[in-house]
């Protein structure tokens, strides 16, 4: 069954464009490199929690915008190969493709699907 990476991270809402130009070149290389799919959702209706919440998580400002965003993996073993590919890739660096945000508030995990109806 795929393997899932999924991210959450506050993006300035000024970004918004250029978050989706990084995503989209990003998408390139995470696919060369071995991802199925990389889907990427910009925040609409995303409440701040009491204990806990997306906002809360990524300690988003209110000049900024919580991203959700999922990368497929055919295995755990294929996103183990791809992300070290595309972590050397020079299309990812910084210089070549910055952050349009804070990326020590992003939050990432790899995530072994169980339920796909």
């Amino acid at each position: 069954m795929e393997y899932i990476e999924g991210f959450v991270a506050a993006v300035p809402t000024k970004n918004k464009e250029a978050y989706i130009q990084h995503a989209r070149e990003a998408a390139v290389v995470f696919k060369e490199h071995g991802a199925t799919r990389l889907v990427e959702c910009w925040g609409d209706d995303v409440p701040s929690g009491e204990k806990t919440s997306f906002p809360m998580a990524v300690q988003c400002k209110d000049d900024e915008t919580v991203v959700f965003s999922w990368i497929s993996w055919p295995s755990r073993d294929a996103r183990n190969a791809g992300m070290e590919k595309v972590m050397k890739d020079s299309r990812m660096s910084n210089e070549s493709n910055p952050l349009p945000f804070d990326g020590s508030r992003l939050i990432f995990g790899g995530f072994q699907m169980v339920v796909d109806e």
